[in-house]
């Protein structure tokens, strides 16, 4: 009976965060470039598999599940629709790679393209407000009057009244399950070394958001519903044992 307990306790603990997973992704359903997370879910070896002791081996429960518990959260990376956009200084990333920004913590990417020019003229990512990086590391400066002649090609370069003034650096990764979310559309790369992405930039574009409300919404529905079978069987169980407890051993 304790055993079923921890079952149901291992499936409400699982079903929260899965919840909490979700409610992200619906959070962030209008947030350009937004990569939604997903989370997968393993069977929980019993005591009797996972530690190999004789003193917790029991021929009714050896052979049980010890429930479920959830995997590493991975992001789902794959391309989600490009918009049509009336900003010249919006990008969208037709294939792989990843914009990069300097931030204060360090080098950071993103599919997120949409930017602006500050007081100075610096290019900056507009979720994050960090200077947008060109392919030699620089950041990259560009005349706040002419913003309109701003032309930017499918590679990159960046021509402001007939002239290249930068070239937007585009980047991907070999492993991008390494990768890990650090807020305002960004990711870190942990230390891992770019490789040469093959997608291409779209101006007056921006990529959607790469959540589906309508799915995501039934996984949250289904969610619920486990967690509230999960907590009922708790309550059964519980009121089980109490009757075992203060019932089946009364002496009449």
């Amino acid at each position: 009976m304790v055993h079923g307990l921890w079952q149901s306790a291992a499936g409400l603990q699982t079903q929260e965060y899965r919840q909490a997973i979700l409610a992200n992704n619906l959070a962030n359903v209008d947030t350009p470039g937004f990569k939604p997370d997903r989370i997968t879910f393993q069977e929980r070896l019993n005591a009797a598999q996972s530690e190999g002791a004789t003193k917790v081996r029991h021929p009714a429960l050896q052979a049980l599940s010890g429930g479920l518990f959830e995997s590493p959260v991975y992001t789902n990376y794959a391309q989600a629709g490009l918009e049509t956009s009336q900003g010249p200084l919006d990008v969208a990333i037709a294939g792989d790679g990843f914009l990069t920004v300097r931030t204060s913590e360090g080098t950071r990417y993103t599919r997120d393209g949409r930017m602006l020019i500050d007081r100075n003229g610096t290019l900056l990512h507009a979720a994050s407000g960090s200077p947008m990086v060109d392919d030699r590391g620089r950041s990259i400066l560009l005349d706040r009057n002419a913003v309109n002649k701003i032309t930017i090609d499918g590679e990159g370069n960046i021509q402001q009244a007939g002239e290249i003034v930068g070239k937007l650096a585009l980047a991907d990764f070999a492993d991008r399950n390494q990768l890990s979310k650090t807020g305002g559309n960004l990711l870190d790369a942990g230390g891992m070394r770019p490789v040469p992405a093959d997608g291409s930039l779209k101006q007056y574009a921006i990529e959607a958001s790469g959540v589906d409300p309508v799915s995501s919404l039934v996984e949250m529905i289904e969610a619920t519903r486990v967690y509230q079978m999960n907590a009922t069987l708790i309550s059964m169980q519980d009121e089980s044992l109490s009757r075992v407890v203060n019932d089946v051993g009364r002496i009449g």
